[in-house]
């Protein structure tokens, strides 16, 4: 279990909450202080203490979540990791998550792409339950059938997927060359490791149920247009890269 994580200390408490309280505890948590200024590495060694799993905390000090990611993962798959689920530290897996991602995978699953809701605990407006998730899924469909998507040598279609939502085998990870280690602004690092996979493998599935609960605060502190933008291909992106980092 991976979970990279960026000045998150008054966020991962609940992350790393909604973990333990997982239906399937079988797994080790590996969580990349991406060299954090608030204290997160010390919210998760405290929580550790307690953990019904391993936990480890691992520093990596370039910036970016995808490069975060794949430190996290390179690291879990060198100590003994063969089958590998991400999450991000603003969001909630509902608690068959684990379960869930692991039935793909043991059925014959290379990649599982899961669904994005709005956190609870956030209250979100019918708007952000319904109308920004339909846009998202609008813009997936067109993702699917842009020529860049359907180039030649892509094994399967192209699926909806969410950094925070996703888990794959090692044996994949390795030979598709993972994540893509680049800034946050520089481009969508889920998008990339996506069409990498396709490029060794059919067996992507798209799972619906599997869940986590994603945190509402970039859309409401960019507002739906400039989201959507965001990660249309970085289309918008804030005019200071430390401004991507929305908090």
């Amino acid at each position: 279990m991976i979970v990279p994580a960026f000045d998150e200390a008054s966020s991962i408490g609940g992350t790393l909450a909604a973990l333990a309280a997982q239906s399937d505890t079988g797994f080790r948590l590996v969580v990349v202080d991406n060299a954090s200024t608030d204290g997160t590495a010390g919210v998760v060694r405290r929580f550790a203490a307690t953990a019904p799993f391993p936990v480890e905390v691992v520093t990596e000090p370039a910036p970016g979540a995808g490069t975060a990611a794949d430190t996290g993962f390179r690291h879990a798959i060198a100590t003994g990791a063969t089958l590998l689920a991400r999450t991000d530290a603003d969001c909630r897996p509902a608690a068959d998550w684990v379960a869930t991602a692991r039935a793909y995978i043991t059925a014959g699953a290379d990649m599982v792409c899961g669904r994005s809701v709005p956190r609870r605990d956030e209250h979100p407006t019918w708007a952000e339950r319904v109308v920004f998730p339909a846009a998202v899924r609008l813009a997936a469909v067109y993702g699917r059938y842009r020529r860049a998507h359907r180039a030649a040598g892509y094994r399967t279609p192209y699926v909806l997927v969410h950094g925070h939502n996703l888990a794959l085998t090692a044996q994949l990870y390795l030979r598709c060359g993972g994540t893509e280690r680049e800034p946050l602004e520089a481009g969508s690092e889920d998008v990339t490791l996506l069409n990498r996979a396709r490029r060794h493998t059919d067996r992507i599935v798209r799972a619906e149920d599997l869940v986590v609960e994603a945190s509402l605060r970039r859309l409401r502190a960019w507002g739906p247009r400039r989201t959507l933008l965001w990660y249309w291909d970085r289309r918008w992106r804030p005019v200071s890269p430390t401004d991507v980092h929305v908090r």
